[in-house]
């Protein structure tokens, strides 16, 4: 009866052990992912403009479907200027935070021509349905913020060198907040900015790539870039 005791309480604490490891694992890569995304808010919170050029695939089932290109800039509080090179050689959008409406520059050689539009508009919001609010890495962290605190982060991998780090992340859909994804984030250590975003549904297929490079921060913006 003895040995069997010990059998048992040596089999219990392998159990408990092995269950304890897996749920320190998940606990670790979540602490850690924690710690990035709070280097990112300071970071963040100390830049007064950036800008940066950006490379958008997003897929139809599976496959690359659209393209884009174009230069980002962002001065706070939430002034954002975008201006496409692709599929749109000349076109420009500006938006001021807290309108409901976003002007558009068909031509960028003729500023006189432009026009408005709600923001809500599909005709300025992206391939996924993303508003032009929606867009900054302000917006973007607050998203992977409020995400890491509702939605149960799977166990995955987490890899970091002395340039970057990058790591699996799952969150709600942002345009509806209804559905999981899994997203595959790579963030430079240089400026803790996303220099990749890898998104994804839970079944693995893509569903859209952005690639950030070329970042300048803090350059003093002028004003009149963010004015139609």
């Amino acid at each position: 009866m003895f040995r069997l005791f010990l059998v048992f309480t040596a089999s219990t604490c392998i159990v408990l052990g092995s269950v304890n490891l897996v749920f320190s694992s998940e606990r670790s890569d979540e602490n850690q992912v924690l710690n990035v995304i709070q280097k990112m808010e300071s970071a963040f919170k100390a830049m007064e403009d950036y800008t940066c050029e950006v490379k958008q695939v997003f897929f139809q089932d599976g496959v690359e479907d659209q393209h884009y290109r174009f230069k980002f800039y962002f001065k706070k509080e939430k002034k954002i200027r975008v201006d496409f090179s692709h599929p749109y050689s000349a076109l420009t959008i500006f938006y001021i935070g807290g309108e409901k409406e976003a002007t558009v520059v068909p031509f960028r050689f003729m500023p006189a021509l432009k026009f408005r539009f709600s923001i809500d508009n599909s005709m300025i919001k992206t391939q996924a349905g993303q508003r032009i609010d929606q867009t900054d890495m302000g917006h973007f962290i607050g998203f992977m913020s409020k995400n890491l605190k509702r939605v149960k982060q799977r166990e995955g991998e987490f890899q970091e060198d002395v340039a970057q780090v990058k790591f699996f992340f799952w969150a709600q859909d942002y345009i509806e907040e209804k559905n999981d994804e899994k997203y595959l984030i790579t963030i430079s250590k240089k400026n803790w900015l996303p220099i990749r975003i890898e998104r994804y549904n839970l079944e693995g297929k893509p569903l859209e790539t952005t690639d950030i490079q070329n970042y300048s921060i803090d350059t003093h913006l002028e004003e009149k870039l963010f004015t139609p």
